[in-house]
């Protein structure tokens, strides 16, 4: 009979398993550069000399990864709750009505001190009410939250295409964009955040939702492990049947998970739109709402796993477009390719090494066990 698998301990489990995933994408991402003529020590250099090379390199690798905590953070809080929550992308889209309402009527009356606030709230509250339709469905009707979460994202596209091509396109204008905020609804930059480690930041987009990320992914941290509701999402996702058990309505779990979960997804909105573009633009949220479930995958569903893997990918979009910029024969599509590759081995294949590594902790473990009564038969004599 097979004997069951040796736990692996949290260390190996959240820090080794995801690392060896990582080396091996990078290393199969060196093979894919080598193939088109290219050297993969000086690609890899100019990835990480164009990610934090520079103050701008630092700020724009930040300004990613601050759209990927935020969908991180939502796919995570969804996982331990049991659902796979991957209408990130569409939350974060409609999200950004909420922060349009709030640039647009009163980005010009308050000062940006009170209209970030508003706007956090605005956007929040568009994110989880989008989240509330399939959640509700899920709970009540039994249509799988999947397939209802990935087809609320091209409904939610298409509103906002229909709202950036109509109502909220200023007059003669052609481009399928709103106006420019007024002062209160653009962010101020963290410039002189990196002027204190000696970076001197110009153009990076990098602003204080950034911040607003790294208080999000705490107070998920909070939530998920230090709350009764936190208590209950865990044992939701864990057992469901032990959960009924326990008296915990599956329902009103199952609303407040991909309500939370969608928040989180639409506060992303606020980084693009009120940070770098201080407008809607179409397609502002591009494709971080799919980013955000490897991030969650590598960070393995804990707040600070996430962070760091959010930096990670900014790295690589960041560093990715120094490497087309100075690397002829690797393109913008070849950049997507080593991105796929680590997500490949970061989510889809991120079980492949566990095995193996349970067995070593398994044989670690056993041996232990068998040098114990010979040190101490050994003391005895």
């Amino acid at each position: 009979m097979s004997q069951p698998f040796a736990k692996l301990p949290a260390w190996a489990d959240y820090g080794l398993l995801p690392l060896i995933n990582l080396i091996v994408a990078f290393f199969v991402a060196g093979l894919v550069v080598l193939l088109v003529g290219e050297s993969p020590v000086d690609a890899a250099i100019l990835m990480v000399k164009g990610a934090f090379g520079s103050g701008d390199g630092v700020g724009y690798t930040l300004y990613y990864a601050t759209n990927f905590i935020f969908t991180g953070l939502c796919v995570a809080v969804a996982f331990h709750c049991g659902l796979f929550n991957i209408g990130g992308e569409g939350q974060a889209y409609i999200g950004g009505l909420g922060v349009a309402l709030v640039g647009l009527g009163l980005g010009s009356a308050l000062p940006w001190w009170l209209a970030f606030p508003l706007a956090i709230v605005a956007s929040a509250l568009v994110g989880a009410l989008w989240a509330l339709i399939p959640a509700w469905l899920q709970a009540k009707r039994g249509s799988h939250v999947v397939i209802t979460t990935i087809m609320f994202n091209f409904i939610a596209a298409s509103i906002m295409v229909y709202l950036l091509v109509g109502p909220l396109k200023p007059l003669g204008s052609q481009a399928p964009e709103t106006r420019v905020f007024g002062e209160g609804g653009q962010l101020p930059g963290l410039g002189w955040l990196l002027n204190l480690v000696g970076l001197n930041m110009r153009s990076a987009p990098l602003n204080i939702s950034f911040l607003l990320a790294l208080l999000a992914a705490f107070l998920v941290w909070v939530l998920i492990w230090r709350t009764k509701l936190g208590y209950e999402i865990r044992t939701m996702g864990f057992s469901p049947k032990a959960a009924r058990y326990a008296g915990i309505s599956e329902l009103r779990i199952i609303i407040i998970t991909m309500m939370i979960s969608g928040a989180l997804a639409g506060m992303m909105a606020l980084n693009p739109i009120m940070g770098a573009q201080h407008r809607v633009q179409l397609d502002f949220v591009a494709g971080a709402g799919f980013v955000g479930i490897a991030v969650a995958l590598m960070g393995r569903s804990h707040p600070a796993g996430i962070v760091l893997a959010a930096i990670l990918f900014g790295m690589l979009y960041q560093g990715g477009a120094e490497i087309a910029f100075d690397m002829p024969n690797i393109s913008r599509d070849m950049i997507v390719i080593i991105q796929g590759l680590v997500i490949l081995f970061a989510g889809a294949l991120e079980h492949m090494f566990r095995p193996s590594l349970q067995r070593i902790f398994q044989r670690i473990g056993r041996g232990k066990r068998g040098t114990a009564p010979a040190v101490v038969a050994g003391g005895g004599q």
